[in-house]
């Protein structure tokens, strides 16, 4: 059973289930927009990119962002899927994340696209 991300309740007032991929792509979510100290239990759990947001936009910045979220994304979700890239875009207010990943369980390949405004 996975529990659905954000927790919400299906039609039958329990809590909505959903498929493993969907999991994943929940878990990936959660993994680039939580930062750092945002958790008690896992102070270090998160990528911080939504620092991104509200950095001077530069080529610098945005593959040392690219680094740090493939390696959160290695950390904390290393035993589910293999990363194989990630693209961070800010514009503006929005942030914008494409991670390209397969499943380790399936090797089914997987490119799903997260955006964020502040």
């Amino acid at each position: 059973m996975n529990i659905d991300y954000p927790y919400q309740f299906d039609s039958c007032g329990r809590t909505a289930e959903t498929d493993e991929e969907d999991h994943i792509r929940d878990c990936i979510e959660q993994v680039l927009f939580t930062s750092p100290g945002e958790r008690v239990n896992r102070p270090t759990f998160g990528s911080g990119a939504m620092q991104l947001v509200f950095a001077p936009n530069g080529d610098t910045l945005a593959a040392a962002t690219q680094m740090s979220v493939q390696a959160a994304l290695q950390q904390w979700l290393g035993d589910a899927i293999q990363v194989e890239s990630v693209d961070v875009e800010h514009e503006d207010s929005t942030l914008r994340v494409t991670v390209q990943y397969a499943i380790r369980r399936t090797q089914k390949r997987q490119v799903q696209q997260f955006t964020r405004s502040v």
